[in-house]
């Protein structure tokens, strides 16, 4: 049992350690059930010794000594179990045929990624792709964020480029002028079809360089403001935008 908790470890702590693996953890009986639900397959679950936690379709159960599980998860008060789950790598032809793609440019916050894949799935997207860059979709914080949403949509990461090649008319957001950059309304743009909405990173944005000419933006998008905030959140301003999309591909006759 001491190896089985050394790679629990590991797999928490540890990007490299989870992509070298093909695993990760997943933590709590209510998000170990959504993974079973959907389909992914979970190798092993850990509970404390005396624990009846296990979740069925769990994986192997495998008990753990009295104030290990507080000592490994990544929550402060944990509940068991804690599952080791294969990844379910998404293909690069996903983007052939993908309708509505999320695109997320270096966007680093575990917290910001797991909702935007909350509100993605709600609304029905097909793709999450994160370019190089952005945080791990398998990181701890990412999974419980998302809510079990990590489980029905598919991430891909993908440069930009590969995008572009998949023939989806890109709509960039923006919320600041920039010379060369003609900004629309999200409102006032079709998001119907074949589309990417393009995020920035939290900080920088999308790159400075992409303007109406550079670049592989076809559209540019903001929301609109009242306040003095010169921005939203990414992950607020990505919910905004993805249910006007939806809004408006449900209104499709």
């Amino acid at each position: 049992n001491n190896s089985k908790v050394q790679e629990l470890r590991r797999l928490i702590g540890r990007r490299s350690s989870r992509h070298e693996a093909g695993r990760f953890v997943v933590e709590g009986p209510t998000l170990v059930a959504e993974a079973v639900r959907a389909g992914w397959r979970c190798e092993a679950q850990f509970v404390p010794a005396g624990s009846e936690a296990a979740v069925a379709g769990g994986g192997e159960v495998y008990e753990l000594a009295d104030g290990v599980l507080e000592r490994i998860a990544s929550t402060e008060t944990p509940q068991a179990p804690i599952a080791v789950v294969v990844m379910a790598e998404t293909s690069h032809d996903a983007l052939a045929t993908a309708e509505f793609v999320v695109v997320l440019d270096r966007v680093s916050d575990p917290g910001n990624l797991g909702t935007i894949l909350r509100s993605a799935e709600a609304a029905g997207a097909d793709l999450v792709v994160l370019t190089p860059g952005s945080v791990d979709p398998y990181n701890p914080k990412v999974v419980r964020a998302s809510a079990g949403a990590l489980f029905d949509v598919p991430v891909v990461v993908a440069e930009i480029d590969r995008v572009v090649e998949a023939d989806l008319r890109l709509i960039g957001t923006t919320s600041r002028r920039f010379p060369g950059r003609t900004v629309t309304p999200y409102t006032d743009v079709d998001l119907r079809g074949r589309i990417a909405i393009v995020m920035g990173n939290e900080a920088a944005g999308l790159p400075d360089d992409w303007t109406d000419a550079v670049g592989p933006i076809d559209r540019w998008v903001a929301i609109p403001h009242r306040g003095q905030s010169e921005s939203l959140n990414v992950a607020m301003a990505t919910t905004v935008l993805v249910f006007e999309a939806a809004r408006q591909r449900d209104a499709t006759p």
